[in-house]
């Protein structure tokens, strides 16, 4: 199964081109984007990786694609070019959250708080459990610093972030961290492959971004 991942949830957005299948996983490349021109850069890149590696569209079997948390208009970018592929191409399409690649990147079974910056003093949290190397979401949520804290002590569980802020709250209040890298489009990729292995799909019309945090708009227009 040859797979394309797309990562534009932020700053740190990637592409990754992959194949495997029940037994196997290989990267073939991932490249980096850079945040905040997405849109200009998104759809060559994607060609440009395709080519260089003598595929095209038509060799794509299925796709994986960051759903979120992150920048709202970055996943909206990502999303609309993953669906339009998908739709053209009618291939199926997995949906990652950011928040479940970093649970597994850990590496270890157990209570996992998988947390991302937000920015305003905010954390994004995913509370998993993870056993045998799969993810159990329990939920995922915008918290502040005494939320967060709360939800740790309440699972008794590790940390795991790769961002300084959510590390300077696990080490003031002693709780197990784990350190991790950002999560790349390879990371994304693997966990796509195992979702879309599993039946785990998404059709490109129902296929949403999962902000977590309402937009501006939303918190100014509700009562």
């Amino acid at each position: 199964m040859l797979l394309l991942a797309a990562d534009t949830s932020g700053k740190y957005g990637s592409l990754a081109l992959a194949r495997g299948d029940q037994r196997s996983f290989e990267a073939l490349e991932v490249l980096p984007l850079t945040g905040g021109t997405f849109s200009a850069q998104l759809v060559p890149q994607i060609a440009d990786l395709l080519f260089r590696h003598g595929f095209s569209r038509h060799n794509l079997d299925a796709f994986v694609v960051a759903s979120g948390p992150g920048s709202f208009t970055g996943l909206r970018v990502g999303l609309a070019a993953i669906k339009g592929l998908a739709e053209v191409l009618h291939k199926p399409i997995a949906a990652v959250s950011l928040l479940e690649v970093l649970a597994l990147a850990a590496g270890c079974d157990g209570a996992m708080v998988s947390a991302l910056d937000a920015g305003r003093s905010e954390a994004y949290a995913g509370d998993y459990e993870v056993v045998d190397g799969k993810a159990r979401l329990q939920r995922e949520s915008l918290l502040k610093e005494e939320e967060f804290v709360a939800l740790v002590r309440g699972k008794l569980a590790a940390v795991v972030t790769p961002d300084q802020l959510v590390l300077g709250w696990a080490q003031k209040h002693g709780f197990e961290v784990c350190a991790v890298e950002h999560p790349r489009g390879d990371a994304v990729a693997r966990l796509g492959l195992e979702k879309l292995l599993a039946g785990e799909t998404v059709s490109p019309a129902d296929l949403e971004a999962n902000y977590i945090r309402r937009s501006d708009a939303e918190i100014i227009s509700s009562p």
